[in-house]
């Protein structure tokens, strides 16, 4: 076959990832989580039976295992050039002519077949069944990016459930601190300004409450979309935030070039795009077709010795002159093959760098974690010491407004960084692949 055979183009791998804390798992070879789906390593029922319907029900998902059916028809397709045309003829003719009727008939089978001396048609089938395996690849992607986007909804939607479940603590707390000021009002040691700040909190603490429960139904509807179902036929029952974050094992970087779809797609697109180089080199040299036919064709009785009519033919064509056309068709195909060369390497370097950033996310947000926590600790104290105080007649309203406030927020706070920790690990699941390797790939586009 002429045309350059194909080799994977080299990209350069970092001997380990920058980010990785120290202690780090590493995973096994060839396998990235324990065992089953990814998403099962957050051990949540709900989630597990949400996400699992994804790769069913989805829609956009449906139209791209279409597109990956074409891509295996157009791969059947082009196998059949390497075989003869095969044309039944059979005519049945009545005419007149100085007042005699006559019938013909015939009944002839021909044959053409291109030969395929250059290997054009089998660059074509190499380049068509990377195709096949490159949209394979890229449905994975897409599984796996709608998989991870419903994970990252479903914690967002915890997180909006749990901070609705906060604010509504609050708020009851609130309620007794408001019962508090009357009590000391209505004994004359505190001011009507008191139970007027102490009303604006609560009330102001219940409208959070309610909108958390906005952005939460929105997030209910996100997953409804994702799994292909109408948001009306999906209710999830009100949950609480997962309150550890699974460890997830880590892969050498030069294992993430086998793990992720995307990458794997670029490198199918190279194979493509290098066998139709062959294709268009292929157009130098002549074309070769052999063809004949067999039959009968004449009056009745039609199948006789003297009706047999067959002949043999071979033909050869060469393009002399086109003006240049076949030698810039070479150059733009050259061009298209290093243009898939450049994508492929900066896949791969986009890959590395969404490693390294959920890497980093994690460890920073879990230092991030640890201080927060002693933050809501030491708001809670000073919560319970200014109330106290306030009931004692030592510190004005305004210390427990502020002590409550600066609790509240950082419990919030403490919250939003559990979601972070959360979504960052599915995101550095997603990131290496989940758990998907190459050998995946469908061997019938092979």
């Amino acid at each position: 076959m002429v045309g350059p055979a194909y080799h994977r183009s080299d990209v350069v791998t970092p001997v380990a990832f920058k980010e990785a804390p120290a202690g780090w798992k590493l995973a096994a070879p060839g396998n990235a989580l324990d065992r089953g789906p990814w998403w099962q390593v957050y051990r949540d029922p709900v989630l597990n039976g949400l996400v699992a319907q994804v790769a069913i029900n989805n829609q956009n998902l449906k139209a791209y295992a279409a597109a990956y059916r074409e891509a295996l028809a157009v791969v059947r397709e082009s196998r059949a050039d390497l075989f003869p045309t095969l044309t039944l003829s059979p005519s049945v003719t009545r005419s007149r002519s100085s007042g005699a009727t006559t019938t013909t008939q015939s009944a002839e089978v021909s044959a053409s077949w291109d030969l395929d001396l250059w290997g054009k048609v089998r660059r074509q089938i190499e380049s068509d069944k990377a195709s096949a395996q490159a949209s394979a690849a890229e449905l994975a992607d897409l599984t796996l990016s709608a998989q991870a986007e419903l994970v990252t909804d479903y914690f967002e939607m915890r997180y909006q459930d749990s901070l609705g479940r906060l604010l509504n603590d609050t708020v009851r707390a609130y309620e007794r601190s408001l019962k508090i000021t009357q009590n000391q009002y209505e004994a004359g040691t505190a001011a009507r300004s008191d139970v007027i700040t102490a009303q604006s909190q609560l009330e102001s603490t219940r409208a959070s409450a309610i909108a958390a429960g906005e952005l939460r139904a929105q997030y209910e509807h996100a997953i409804a979309l994702l799994i292909g179902r109408p948001p009306a036929d999906l209710t999830v029952v009100p949950g609480t935030l997962a309150q550890s974050v699974p460890a997830v094992p880590l892969l050498v970087p030069s294992a993430l070039l086998e793990r992720r779809p995307d990458i794997a797609e670029a490198e199918r697109k190279m194979q493509q795009e290098n066998a139709l180089i062959g294709v268009a080199v292929a157009a130098y040299y002549p074309t070769v077709t052999l063809s004949a036919s067999a039959g009968y064709s004449g009056a009745s009785p039609l199948f006789s010795a003297s009706n047999t009519v067959w002949s043999l033919a071979a033909s050869a064509s060469q393009t002399l002159f086109n003006g240049g056309a076949t030698s810039a068709a070479v150059d733009a195909a050259r061009a298209t093959y290093d243009q898939s060369v450049a994508n492929y390497r900066q896949t791969v370097l986009a890959a590395f760098q969404n490693v390294e950033d959920q890497l980093s996310n994690l460890r920073i947000l879990g230092r991030q974690a640890a201080a927060e926590a002693a933050a809501v600790r030491v708001a809670r104290q000073a919560v319970t010491i200014s109330l106290n105080e306030y009931q004692a007649g030592t510190e004005a309203y305004t210390t427990v407004i502020t002590a409550q406030a600066n609790a509240l927020s950082a419990e919030e706070s403490a919250l939003q960084i559990q979601e972070n920790r959360l979504t960052a690990s599915a995101s550095l699941i997603e990131a290496l692949g989940g758990g998907w390797s190459i050998a995946q790939l469908p061997q019938e586009a092979r």
